[in-house]
């Protein structure tokens, strides 16, 4: 049996989330090999536009670690985080993130603002982007396409 990387388990994530009529985004949190919290975008379900994959799993570390931080953790995203995103990422002072496709428009970490690198920023985890960016950016351009038709 193959084994299953945190970024195939948000990719998964980001493809339930597209049959759910949601943007497809997907985002798992890791300690130590072992996954704390899976999410995927549930921004139409909860009635909450803050209820993106990253924030939903954020959440559901912190309590599953019951601390107010995630230092040690790594977060694997479909999508380059947002910038309320970012934010988080660094408030819960997140170790490293791995994200899939860029983000032009509304990402915040390589794109955009660029939060990480601001002298205002108080924790910039590494961030290694591309991971799983192939499938990512085709479920987006899929997803979108299918809103336009």
């Amino acid at each position: 049996m193959p084994l299953v990387s945190p970024m195939d388990i948000a990719l998964a994530l980001a493809e339930e989330a597209a049959r759910q009529g949601e943007a497809p985004v997907g985002a798992v949190v890791v300690e130590a090999g072992a996954v704390l919290a899976a999410e995927r975008n549930s921004m139409k379900a909860l009635g909450d536009p803050t209820a993106h994959a990253e924030m939903l799993a954020i959440r559901a570390a912190l309590a599953k670690r019951g601390t107010g931080r995630l230092d040690g953790c790594d977060l694997y995203v479909t999508l380059e985080p947002c910038a309320m995103c970012a934010g988080a990422i660094a408030h819960v002072r997140l170790r490293r993130i791995y994200f899939g496709a860029e983000d032009t428009k509304a990402g915040a970490v390589e794109n955009g603002i660029r939060l990480f690198a601001q002298p205002s920023c108080h924790h910039a985890p590494e961030v290694i982007g591309g991971l799983g960016a192939g499938r990512s950016e085709a479920m987006l351009r899929q997803f979108f396409r299918s809103l336009r038709s």
